[in-house]
């Protein structure tokens, strides 16, 4: 690559912490360590409105000339209520200052839901997700290429690379001070809001329940986005089995790295998991065995951490999972092994910025 500065555009803000805006953060750092500057901009189209954002954008890229943009892509990012159609006018602006685009893909595919209106949410956002491809440079997707259910034949300007864990991950990061302890601490990074968060709520407890009733004593920390929300649910259902709970909200990174690395184990409930997860690949980074359910991108280098695979649809095998975590120490050491080198080869922030150079410097 000739041109070293390279442009990371946002849309619309997430609160209370935005995950891709954290994203692009670590990715500039890591990029900078290897010669190269990411600059940070946003089209602040949900403060100021489409138009007057789309007339900021044009004036700004015009110094982006040759340079690569990589584009940001969240369905919510381009549209409050996850129909972004004006994605495409974002792209156009970029191409009409002679910007290379690149899109990335934090979202790999259209919403689910069954309502009238979650159909049409699908087809809108698989319609500007594959417009947005065919007209960009380079796409580069959070999961493996094969995974991906309406990509068919990946076409040569389609990529996989992860995304990497939004914390400062020391190289000897994983300590797991707790782990001498006959008390074994279970971590859970961050619970989905509203009625979705209830049900994890419900799978953790009769996890948690299975595992204490079966003489392994325990103390279930939850932490991050919604987990407040969520606490009193957590400390009712736990009341009659002898598990201590601790319950907080978001923390800063540095507590995050400290609560994981204290821990013993990993539950990761809010979805199956995949190589975009980033709580589930924060746990990795901590070099904690992770217990989590196996679905459609659930692929390498995600299974070559340690992690237990469990099915959604059969609930007793989380439990079941987490009671042979917990009472074995040799299979917990072996699974925090297999975390720390998957993380140091596919995961650290160091590996994604190689991958991100190599990518853009073979594009023509």
């Amino acid at each position: 690559m000739n041109e070293r500065r390279i442009i990371a555009l946002l849309g619309r803000r997430d609160e209370p912490t935005d995950a891709v805006e954290e994203y692009c953060r670590y990715l500039g750092g890591a990029l900078h360590d290897r010669g190269f500057a990411m600059e940070l901009a946003r089209v602040t189209w949900a403060d100021r409105g489409w138009p007057a954002a789309l007339r900021d954008l044009r004036e700004r890229a015009r110094e982006w000339r040759s340079r690569w943009v990589l584009v940001q892509y969240t369905a919510l990012a381009w549209s409050a209520r996850g129909f972004p159609l004006r994605f495409a006018r974002v792209l156009n602006e970029l191409r009409a200052a002679g910007a290379r685009i690149a899109i990335v893909y934090h979202d790999v595919e259209p919403y689910s839901g069954a309502r009238a209106i979650d159909k049409m949410r699908r087809r809108a956002q698989l319609r500007v997700m594959q417009q947005a491809l065919k007209s960009s440079d380079l796409g580069i997707f959070t999961v493996p290429l094969d995974v991906i259910s309406w990509l068919g034949r990946p076409p040569s300007c389609a990529a996989f690379i992860p995304v990497g864990a939004n914390l400062p991950i020391a190289p000897l990061a994983g300590t797991q001070e707790g782990r001498e302890s006959s008390l074994r601490s279970v971590a859970i990074f961050g619970i989905t809001e509203g009625a979705t968060g209830r049900g994890e709520c419900e799978r953790i407890v009769e996890a948690v329940r299975f595992a204490a009733t079966r003489g392994i004593r325990i103390r279930l920390h939850a932490f991050g986005r919604g987990a407040s929300e969520f606490e009193p649910q957590l400390r009712d259902a736990l009341r009659d089995v002898p598990v201590e709970v601790c319950v907080e909200g978001v923390l800063p990174a540095e507590q995050v790295v400290q609560a994981l690395s204290s821990s013993d184990v990993a539950l990761f409930v809010r979805a199956p998991i995949s190589s975009r997860r980033g709580s589930a690949i924060a746990a990795i980074a901590c070099s904690l065995p992770l217990i989590a359910y196996a679905g459609a991108e659930t692929a390498p280098p995600m299974t070559e951490a340690g992690v237990v695979l469990v099915s959604r649809e059969k609930k007793p095998e989380l439990g079941e999972a987490l009671l042979r975590v917990l009472s074995d120490a040799d299979l917990r050491a072996s699974l925090s092994e297999r975390s720390t080198a998957t993380y140091r080869e596919h995961f650290a922030w160091e590996a994604i910025a190689g991958r991100y150079i190599d990518i853009l410097s073979k594009q023509p």
